[in-house]
């Protein structure tokens, strides 16, 4: 548990070196139908941008944790990608899409954490 923990903080870690913005981790443990422990949501004002948040999350869980996502989906249109990492899910959207599919609240359940954004 305490190195999904360690993964969370990476992952915002590398959300805040390229200023992604409204980050909101959901503690999805003890869910039934679940897909992982977290989901961790930000997102990212263009593609570009997103494009280069997953970049970040990439190479700092890399360095920090020694750890590859699973799997990467959205890369090259950049609006949402998800990065997947077992026990943690990344999404990261750009603002219309976020609002649009409003994963935060698909999960009722869960405990939400709000990051403040950094300026």
């Amino acid at each position: 548990m305490e190195q999904t923990k360690q993964l969370v903080e990476a992952i915002i870690k590398g959300i805040q070196e390229k200023k992604g913005q409204d980050i909101i981790i959901a503690n999805l443990e003890g869910i039934d139908g679940a897909v992982c422990n977290y989901f961790v949501i930000c997102q990212g004002n263009s593609p570009m941008q997103v494009e280069a948040i997953t970049e970040s999350i990439g190479d700092i869980v890399l360095s920090d944790m020694h750890d590859k996502p699973m799997h990467v989906i959205g890369l090259g249109v950049s609006q949402w990608v998800a990065m997947d990492y077992g026990d943690v899910i990344v999404h990261i959207f750009v603002p219309e899409l976020r609002a649009f599919y409003d994963i935060e609240n698909l999960w009722q359940d869960a405990k939400l954490t709000k990051i403040p954004n950094l300026d």
